[in-house]
């Protein structure tokens, strides 16, 4: 209500990706409800970010289009939307390492370029210390793997590191948060854990040390679209426990929404578009009482 209705507008909604917009490792499909609804907050001039821990470095977006695809089809095929609409769809990935906009032009989305977005707090941090950050949280991965005799791999990327179950097995929760907790510790104890941002989370069957985290996610996106502020940011996430979940640092960039399902991000989206739907009548009638009109 506050979002909406104080002197600062609400101008951008931000959204986890699994367990927030879809199930846990699935897509954006056409038919889901909340496709309606991100269409809806476009339409009444709201920008929506998606501001996922999946790191995909390819500069051409494809891997997010396939992820999005129902949200970027239904996004080129809208009628309703303006050009200047659809072009404030943006993709945060990695955390906030990798940068997407939908593009009106080509119909997909395109990659911003760090220095337009990147946040001078961590525009001094060196190849070599991000890499060491990675160094660190592959050895804790590897060496839990073995301690534990889990049946999981691997994955390194450009900006995070991840253990995941192997094909058809499953990580119990107990050694998911063990590993996260044992990650967490073993790199804020490191000089350069001090230097580097870095976030190490139980994403539900996995568990990844990501450099960055969600809170420079959102800073970067409200820097990049004219200095946007947290009183006029929403952010709907899953993960918010202190410890282990990647949402949680959002909180200190913008208001936050902790939902437990994909339904309960409808829910909480429509009740957003009834009081924006409220605000704008009122709005209009202020106006009209102003300009002296019956």
């Amino acid at each position: 209500m506050s979002l909406v209705g104080g002197r600062e507008p609400l101008k951008l909604v931000t959204f986890d990706g699994d367990v927030t917009l879809y199930e846990d490792g699935m897509s954006l499909t056409p038919d889901n409800p909340v496709v309606e609804r991100l269409l809806l907050l476009l339409q009444n001039n709201v920008y929506v970010g998606i501001v996922t821990a999946a790191g995909y470095s390819e500069i051409s977006g494809e891997k997010y289009e396939v992820r999005l695809k129902g949200l970027i089809d239904a996004v080129n095929e809208s009628e309703v939307l303006t050009s200047a609409q659809k072009e404030s769809l943006l993709v945060m990935g990695g955390e906030s390492n990798f940068l997407f906009r939908f593009d009106s032009s080509t119909g997909h989305l395109k990659w911003i370029d760090h220095q337009e977005w990147t946040l001078s707090e961590i525009a001094h941090w060196s190849e070599e210390d991000i890499q060491e950050v990675l160094n660190i949280g592959q050895a804790v991965l590897e060496n839990e793997k073995n301690k534990m005799n889990l049946p999981a791999a691997i994955i390194r990327k450009e900006r995070g590191v991840g253990i995941i179950p192997l094909p058809g097995k499953k990580i119990c929760r107990e050694s998911l948060e063990e590993i996260v907790l044992t990650a967490q510790r073993k790199l804020e104890a490191s000089a350069v854990g001090k230097r580097i941002h870095f976030c190490a989370f139980n994403g539900g069957a996995d568990v990844w040390v990501d450099i960055g985290d969600k809170r420079l996610g959102v800073l970067s996106l409200q820097k990049y679209l004219n200095d946007i502020n947290g009183f006029q940011t929403l952010h709907v996430g899953d993960q918010f426990a202190s410890v282990g979940a990647n949402d949680f640092k959002a909180r200190l960039a913008a208001c936050t929404v902790w939902i437990a399902s994909p339904a309960e991000t409808v829910d909480i989206i429509d009740e957003l578009l009834a009081y924006l739907r409220e605000a704008n009548m009122y709005s209009r009638i202020r106006k009209v009482s102003a300009s002296g009109s019956v």
